[in-house]
């Protein structure tokens, strides 16, 4: 899966380029493209931004250095994600349904956001992960990528997905580790017990509670 961003700050995204995000890039599971916009901008200053028609304050990005950038691209009619606060809030449904694509387009915006016009004319899907206000959208950007790139075929064992947060509408159950006893406090005895059938019945009662205390939105939603 690829992988190409329309930023101000390609810069940016060498941080995501660790761990399991490392991995995956170079067993060619997927690739991070980051497209400078500035490269694509049409008059001597490099400028990508303007004054707001109407007046207001701020500057807003201009509709023709990001279409320059997204036509360099040569992807006939790509998934092209514009994040933003006025966007469909992500959760790990939408990160599942986008891991099947071959490509995806993710528009950083800044300032007071971009030109309607190229909203209108080249983006997909507006989409925001959370409610409140970023800077600009490389933040928001990496953590759809991060999100998404971890569900791609081969970059995660499939078992180790099964039980995560969300996968059963449910909030994980708790997890343990070595030593058995820590500053007073013992690892449940039934993870000790080596019954497993009882360890996942323990495990499920475990994550309901826990949705049911911290979410119980969620619940909700499956009633």
């Amino acid at each position: 899966m690829n992988f190409h961003v329309l930023t101000l700050f390609p810069e940016v995204f060498d941080t995501i380029n660790h761990s399991m995000i490392k991995r995956a890039i170079e067993s060619g599971k997927i690739s991070i493209n980051p497209v400078y916009i500035r490269d694509f901008a049409t008059n001597n200053r490099r400028q990508t931004d303007g004054y707001p028609y109407g007046g207001g304050a701020g500057m807003v990005m201009m509709a023709e250095p990001i279409y320059r950038a997204y036509k360099s691209l040569e992807i006939n009619h790509p998934r092209t994600i514009y994040l933003t606060p006025q966007g469909k809030v992500f959760n790990q449904a939408m990160a599942q349904e986008l891991s099947a694509e071959p490509d995806l387009v993710l528009l950083c915006g800044h300032y007071e956001g971009v030109d309607q016009r190229i909203i209108d004319e080249i983006v997909t899907d507006e989409v925001s992960i959370g409610d409140f206000v970023l800077t600009g959208g490389e933040i928001a950007a990496m953590a759809v990528i991060d999100a998404v790139a971890r569900l791609v075929p081969g970059v995660i064992k499939a078992d180790s997905l099964d039980a995560e947060s969300f996968s059963a509408g449910l909030l994980e159950y708790p997890q343990y580790t070595r030593p058995p006893e820590f500053m007073g406090r013992m690892v449940p005895e039934i993870l000790l017990s080596g019954h497993h059938a009882e360890i996942e019945k323990w495990r499920h009662q475990q994550a309901v509670e826990a949705t049911r205390s911290k979410r119980p939105d969620l619940l909700a939603e499956e009633e």
